[in-house]
């Protein structure tokens, strides 16, 4: 399970989520989208490096920018706390 965290009206975000649609078959992965808009703390992590595929399992993040190749390389390193 991983988050992508992001915000409406982004569209680097729209870009993140259309890779992780392009993967999704081919790694067989979840992820729920995490608006950080009304969080201070989010806006305050995440703000300036929107959007970020954080991994559930290892708690590492990928910020932005990123490709296919490098969320691909992310998730096979982080589903499972390797």
């Amino acid at each position: 399970m991983f988050y992508l965290y992001g915000t409406s009206h982004c569209h680097l975000c729209d870009e993140a989520e259309a890779i992780l649609l392009k993967i999704k078959p081919v790694k067989s992965i979840t992820w729920e989208i995490i608006d950080i808009a009304h969080d201070d703390t989010l806006i305050a992590l995440y703000g300036l490096k929107i959007p970020v595929l954080k991994s559930i399992a290892t708690h590492k993040e990928l910020c932005w920018p990123f490709d296919s190749v490098a969320v691909e390389l992310f998730i096979t390193n982080n589903r499972h706390g390797n």
